[in-house]
């Protein structure tokens, strides 16, 4: 189950590629943003999902939406990942799986995060949700959707 439209996204401080931390609370302040939680770097899905918001990126980049990945993989396997398949936005590890359950993107008997993609809006108040494990262009496409509204 994710967390409903219209309800406060959790703010979040992690490490991120490009030797960065990203603090949603100060960085990320009045501006709205793609959240997006998925599995594991360098899995068929993820690095399907990846590059789709990759070759879609320059629609999020004209519409000044920032687009955030967060997976439980540290910053060693997030900056390979991201060199490999030339990814223009950052990664965010979550080791602890912290952030990943207060968005409530983690599986409970496994631990392993979700694919779910979240649209936050400059109030930091969920604008829109998508959640599928196998539908990794859905992802992308169902954010374009919302922001094209």
């Amino acid at each position: 189950m994710a967390l409903k439209t219209g309800s406060t996204a959790p703010a979040f401080n992690l490490k991120s590629t490009g030797a960065k931390t990203i603090d949603s609370s100060s960085d990320l302040k009045g501006k709205a943003f793609i959240l997006y939680f998925y599995p594991k770097d360098f899995t068929k899905g993820c690095t399907s999902e990846a590059c789709e918001f990759r070759d879609q990126f320059e629609a999020f980049r004209d519409l000044d939406i920032p687009v955030l990945g967060i997976s439980k993989d540290g910053i060693e396997t997030h900056e390979r990942f991201k060199k490999e398949h030339k990814l223009p936005f950052d990664l965010l590890s979550d080791p602890t799986g912290k952030v990943c359950k207060s968005y409530d993107a983690l599986i409970p008997l496994i631990k392993m995060p979700k694919r779910i993609t979240y649209l936050i809006d400059k109030d930091h108040k969920v604008a829109a949700v998508f959640s599928d494990m196998f539908e990794s262009k859905g992802h992308i496409q169902s954010m374009l959707k919302n922001l094209r509204k």
